[in-house]
């Protein structure tokens, strides 16, 4: 039990370690809010694009190809997506809320937390797996969030505008230029990777360090039972239906990992930026975000803690 204890220690607390560090550098205001934003952009233009890359680059993709774990993690998004949009339509009266709590529910921030917790379970040269299903989950993410809150704020959906702009997303851009090379045979010379390998390994660091500088506390007297209502769903129910579900259908190890990840990480950051961009509730969305992301300390030990009792990995 007691390794088991360790296990779940190492996987959850270094992510947790680099955002305090975050937190340290705004306290200690070593960079400032504008400083914040244009990182930020750095890390998700270039080391994003860089990470894909790599770890898809270096892959065997003969082996990192899991058509059953694709199937099952794209339909637990839109499974989770769909009860959501039922359960709070039927429950929230406003429009403006109803966007933001169905997203916060169905959008997971699997890049930047649930990548980095199988590579401290499993190690960094075994993200071939997770890292693969980014190009599956993440379209889903931009376009399902694209509708849910153009639908309630009463907007029109452009899908061939969406699917552009997804193809121009870094990590969609760094899996289709990495999969080009293999499937052309274009050797990177071994000085020119070596870098791309080092940046690839800062992205994971960098990129939770300065989500532990931006988070804002906000109020949110006016919206507790919808707070309460979304971090449940998203930290509890949604990974405690799904894994069940995933655990009597036979995964087990890197892929039964790999779904927590998607299943059970915290409310994506990006949420935030889209639904104060499309006039859905900001300040739910932001507390949503704050919260399920403090909050997964203790929900992510306890998954992967329970998971490791149960021998499942």
């Amino acid at each position: 039990m007691l390794s088991n204890l360790f296990v779940a220690i190492g996987a959850v607390v270094p992510l947790f370690c680099l955002m305090l560090i975050g937190v340290f550098v705004k306290r200690a205001r070593l960079m400032t809010d504008e400083e914040l934003v244009h990182m930020n952009r750095m890390v998700f233009r270039v080391f994003f694009f860089f990470m894909m890359f790599f770890n898809i680059y270096t892959a065997d993709l003969g082996s990192t190809l899991r058509p059953r774990l694709m199937l099952f993690g794209a339909g637990g998004v839109l499974v989770t997506l769909l009860i959501a949009a039922l359960l709070v339509c039927h429950f929230e009266p406003s429009n403006k809320r109803r966007g933001a709590m169905i997203q916060a529910i169905f959008r997971s921030n699997f890049v930047l937390m649930g990548i980095p917790l199988v590579g401290n379970i499993f190690g960094a040269d075994q993200l071939a797996i997770p890292t693969m299903m980014i190009a599956v989950i993440i379209p889903i993410y931009n376009i399902a969030a694209v509708f849910v809150l153009e639908t309630f704020r009463g907007g029109s959906f452009h899908l061939a505008g969406i699917l552009l702009g997804v193809l121009k997303n870094p990590m969609i851009l760094g899996a289709l230029v990495a999969v080009a090379f293999l499937l052309v045979g274009i050797p990177v010379p071994k000085p020119i990777l070596t870098p791309i390998g080092q940046v690839a390994a800062a992205t994971t660091p960098v990129a939770l360090i300065i989500l532990g500088a931006s988070f804002k506390g906000g109020s949110f007297h006016d919206h507790v039972p919808q707070l309460i209502s979304c971090v449940t769903a998203r930290l509890l129910i949604a990974p405690g239906i799904l894994m069940g579900l995933a655990v009597w259908l036979g995964f087990r190890d890197l892929e039964l990992i790999t779904l927590l990840a998607i299943f059970a990480s915290p409310c994506a950051v990006a949420s935030f930026a889209m639904a104060q961009q499309m006039n859905s509730d900001a300040d739910l969305a932001g507390n949503c975000v704050v919260y399920t992301s403090a909050l997964s300390c203790l929900t992510l030990f306890g998954w992967v803690f329970t998971l490791k009792m149960l021998g499942l990995f």
